[in-house]
């Protein structure tokens, strides 16, 4: 069936036929079946939100048989316009107004929190994963808002977007905030169901997510934002209660903070005409080469990732000099748009087709959609190249290592590079597998080493470091199969690659 559906986005560049039209009519309606099934099995009190997340799936499915060949035309890719996106420098030139509690009055902090932290070795919630002092990612977000509130006498909410992986896990951890000051909201993204690659057809026998069910489902990607956050009746809540622009951003980019010069820039644009939509996006350097970058298409901003350019074209993509930003991920809407746009059904997202095997080995294919893809349906949009300071995500134990050293200094949950450090870029980090998982990671580290002079760190094998060690300029640690090697507490090592066994043995 998969191999029909493909062959029909083929044949539908010479028009296409009846057949294959008959085949996905066919197709529909066996998946509309199932889906019907499926909603039997939920109980009164699952039945309406599993009914709301079925419809979405359905309408996502029905896309993607219609969608044909690649989502782009490599030949109207251009270079955005130069005022489309503009420095950051320029729009903290301005400076901010007396009112500014006024202004952040207006805002809405919203994390997405729908991921787990299995690719560190972590049970739960990636957000509660400590990252700096004991503080997890959770802590330093309302740390960072609760500040925000005190400093300026103000009533900025935090709204975590779940999932169903996380909800249970961040509900329970919630209420240790209840003396904070930061209203906290939640509200969870939908629930789909994975379809077998073959029979495109859904996984799932029942609402269940559990026992055999476990892997039937999925969170459909932070594109589902628009619509959960509409059905949730928060989106509602908000603009009754005056609130103009969501700020949306990974949990786990801890550069995301609430900046005023952008917010500021959105409530009193220069030229009178507000932006709907604004994202944040950064050089590119030769890590990020496959980060979605913004471009202009057709006459409007359009993120183009990776997954959608031509096989033929994807160097040109990754190059560094044509397309010289990439997306940060850090988001300001309009609630509003947001509202006309929904209520229109008019946000229009590109689908990823996201493959994946199930533990016993069979197929799937889950369909996603990403949030910055509905820049190009929002009025007025705009890119502001940020900082790369604003883009700190935290993806692997390397990027752990850099967060919890002496690199950064936190102050109200907000980590800013020391000013010990002489360059302002940050060190290359390249952790081997044996410190994949958070917990064999700290245990290999009796204390985070002094990296303020570091510039590239490659470990790789059974490493250990001691106490108080300083590492500069580029240093390699090779131990071999079979061989250890322990870094000695106080060792300087810089400049160095050290290989072999080195082992420090207690006497």
């Amino acid at each position: 069936m998969y191999f029909f559906v493909e062959m029909s986005k083929a044949m539908s560049q010479d028009g296409a036929s009846q057949f294959q039209e008959v085949i996905r009519q066919e197709l529909e309606l066996s998946v509309k079946k199932e889906l019907e099934k499926i909603l039997t099995t939920a109980s009164s009190h699952e039945f309406e939100h599993t009914k709301k997340d079925l419809d979405g799936f359905r309408k996502l499915f029905h896309r993607f048989l219609q969608e044909k060949g690649p989502s782009v035309d490599w030949g109207k890719i251009q270079r955005p316009p130069e005022d489309s996106i503009q420095p950051y420098e320029k729009i903290k030139a301005r400076g901010l107004p007396d009112n500014i509690s006024s202004v952040l009055n207006k805002l809405v902090v919203v994390k997405l929190n729908g991921g787990l932290g299995t690719s560190m070795g972590c049970k739960g919630p990636k957000s509660l994963i400590g990252v700096r002092n004991e503080n997890t990612f959770l802590d330093l977000t309302v740390q960072q808002i609760e500040h925000l509130n005190k400093t300026y006498n103000t009533d900025v909410p935090l709204v975590l977007m779940n999932s169903f992986n996380t909800d249970e896990d961040t509900k329970k951890i919630l209420q240790k905030y209840n003396h904070c000051r930061v209203k906290i909201y939640t509200f969870n993204q939908s629930r789909y169901p994975r379809i077998n690659k073959e029979s495109l057809l859904p996984v799932a026998k029942d609402v269940s997510y559990s026992g055999e069910n476990t892997e039937a489902w999925y969170p459909p990607g932070h594109g589902d934002i628009y619509a959960s956050f509409y059905n949730s009746g928060l989106l509602d809540t908000f603009i009754g209660e005056g609130k103009e622009y969501i700020f949306v951003s990974n949990i786990d980019n801890l550069g995301a903070t609430v900046d005023l010069y952008i917010l500021n820039h959105l409530m009193n644009p220069p030229n009178g005409k507000r932006c709907e939509f604004v994202m944040e996006v950064t050089n590119k350097t030769r890590a990020d080469v496959k980060g979605g970058t913004l471009t202009q298409y057709e006459g409007k901003l359009r993120l183009v990732e990776i997954a959608q350019v031509p096989k033929a074209h994807v160097d040109e993509f990754k190059s560094v000099s044509k397309f010289k930003i990439f997306n940060t991920n850090n988001l300001w809407i309009s609630l509003a748009a947001v509202k006309r746009l929904q209520e229109q059904n008019a946000i229009d997202m590109e689908i990823i087709v996201n493959a994946k095997t199930l533990d016993g080995g069979l197929n799937v294919i889950q369909l996603e959609t990403a949030v910055g893809a509905a820049i190009k349906s929002f009025e007025n949009s705009l890119g502001i190249n940020v900082p790369r300071s604003r883009f700190l995500p935290v993806k692997t134990t390397s990027d752990l290592l850099l967060v919890m050293s002496n690199l950064y200094s936190l102050n109200a949950g907000s980590l800013t590079m020391s000013e010990k450090r002489e360059f302002p870029t940050v060190p290359l980090v390249k952790l081997g597998s044996s410190f994949t998982k958070v917990q064999d990671y700290l245990r290999r580290f009796e204390s985070i080493p002094d990296m303020l002079e570091l510039d590239h760190l490659t470990v790789s094998g059974d490493v250990t470091f001691g106490k108080n060690v300083s590492l500069k300029g580029t240093v390699i640690i090779i131990a071999n199969h079979g061989d250890r090697i322990d870094i000695p507490p106080g060792a300087v090592l810089e400049n160095k690659i050290v290989s072999g066994n080195l082992r420090i043995l207690d006497h």
